[in-house]
């Protein structure tokens, strides 16, 4: 495993991966929404056991916890880190000079145009 992880890659892998990576990342973000739209409601109900007779509102947001799921599963099946549910910020693995980075993309950008290190994470992004 290169530098810790399944597989590293180039900036043109990245981006011929995006196509088919967008709409995971656009269904992540927005069960994401409806959960949280959700959580006001949810929070008393999840504190008292939700096999206890369930609620209405767990179980509309249950499909979206399994899609999240799902996405994120087919997501990381291509060596790919997701860093943020929200934003739908993505991370792959790569190599600068021998050492560990991360080339980012962000939901709404149509191609993958940043690397940060491990330590700098997005606040750090430069162009590449």
């Amino acid at each position: 495993m290169p530098l810790g992880y399944p597989r590293l890659f180039t900036r043109e892998e990245a981006n011929a991966l995006l196509p088919s990576l967008q709409p995971l990342v656009s269904e992540i973000v927005q069960s994401h929404s409806r959960i949280l739209a959700a959580q006001p409601a949810l929070a008393p109900i999840l504190e008292k056991a939700l096999g206890n007779g369930g609620s209405q509102v767990a179980a509309e947001v249950l499909p979206d916890f399994r899609r999240i799921r799902a996405c994120l599963d087919a997501i990381y099946k291509h060596g790919v880190v997701v860093k943020d549910l929200g934003a739908g910020l993505l991370d792959f693995p790569a190599s600068r000079d021998g050492e560990l980075v991360y080339l980012c993309w962000r939901m709404g950008e149509d191609r993958v145009a940043f690397w940060h290190t491990p330590a700098s994470g997005f606040a750090g992004r430069q162009p590449l």
